[in-house]
């Protein structure tokens, strides 16, 4: 267990009702002894200071503790939904709810035992829970890069308050073969502190630098008609899967998605969803102003 002190969680920033219903849950899982860990808004809060309004409460499970946590919610009375069976389902009371993680929503980073090794304990909403560790939080964070939300900042952040405090050799292996993820973040680290460029080891760089520069003196790759920016945003880089005949990163070994899942994930778009609702109500509006209908295209990609 980290010794490392913790900032205070957020407590003013979650209405009372809604402070309720998480503080029971959180007790709930800990009396019935299922593994979780509180990450997200509040975790960010513990390592960062930074303070903001949350809309919910992230919980990250191992998938085959689902079952056991969600028949322990429905008994409380909150209703349970597996909302996308690849990385995430959902706990309700009213409108507040609780997200219960156990992948990303890429694919490439499952809960998993590693998960819960030598977790920083803090206080949230007064009860006491483990908190991912930092270098899971950043592994997460740094593939979200969509047009509506872009988690960089909360990497650079993680990286500026901790830096001491990262298991660096934990997170080079965590990134994996996306080292060059990793490598990014990192250089954009220097770029918004330039003070503090030292403070990420000298080692780190140099080895993901070493892996660049080998990497530019291999021959072309056998298949280079994948497109890994799936990874990154589910919905940036469908023009290249969709229309120019790239594989999707996400069907390949580095991520768990099936092609059932993509379509699943690449359907709850918002732009998608809007444009579905939309043209749902063309025929309606026609039909009542008496004239003739007519279909648009779904897709957005602009």
């Amino acid at each position: 267990m980290q010794q490392h002190a913790l900032a205070p969680s957020l407590e003013d920033e979650v209405a009372p009702a809604t402070a309720d219903f998480y503080r029971s849950a959180l007790q709930a899982l800990t009396d019935a002894k299922v593994p979780f860990l509180v990450g997200g808004a509040f975790a960010h809060a513990c390592f960062t200071g930074i303070r903001r309004n949350t809309k919910d409460l992230d919980l990250f499970i191992r998938r085959s503790d689902f079952e056991r946590a969600a028949l322990l919610m429905r008994k409380r009375g909150w209703p349970t939904e597996m909302t996308y069976p690849h990385w995430l389902a959902k706990v309700y009371c009213g409108e507040d709810f609780i997200d219960l993680i156990f992948n990303s929503g890429n694919g490439v980073t499952p809960v998993d035992d590693r998960w819960f090794r030598h977790n920083a304990q803090a206080n949230v909403l007064g009860v006491p829970v483990k908190l991912a560790n930092i270098e899971d939080s950043l592994t997460s964070k740094a593939f979200i890069m969509e047009r509506e939300r872009f988690d960089g900042a909360d990497v650079a952040h993680l990286i500026q308050t901790n830096a001491e405090r990262i298991d660096w050799k934990l997170l080079v292996e965590r990134f994996g073969n996306h080292w060059r993820v990793l490598l990014s973040h990192l250089t954009m680290f220097g770029f918004v502190y330039p003070g503090e460029r030292h403070r990420v080891p000298n080692w780190v760089m140099e080895t993901l630098v070493a892996k660049l520069a080998a990497e530019t003196r291999l021959p072309p790759a056998e298949d280079h008609r994948v497109c890994a920016g799936t990874l990154l945003s589910r919905e940036q880089y469908l023009h290249d899967v969709e229309n120019l005949g790239y594989l999707d990163g996400r069907l390949t070994p580095a991520s768990t998605m099936t092609a059932e899942d993509i379509a699943v994930w690449t359907d709850a778009i918002p732009c998608r969803q809007q444009h579905k609702e939309e043209a749902q109500a063309v025929p309606v509006a026609a039909v009542a102003g008496g004239g003739a209908t007519s279909m648009t295209g779904l897709v957005d990609l602009a």
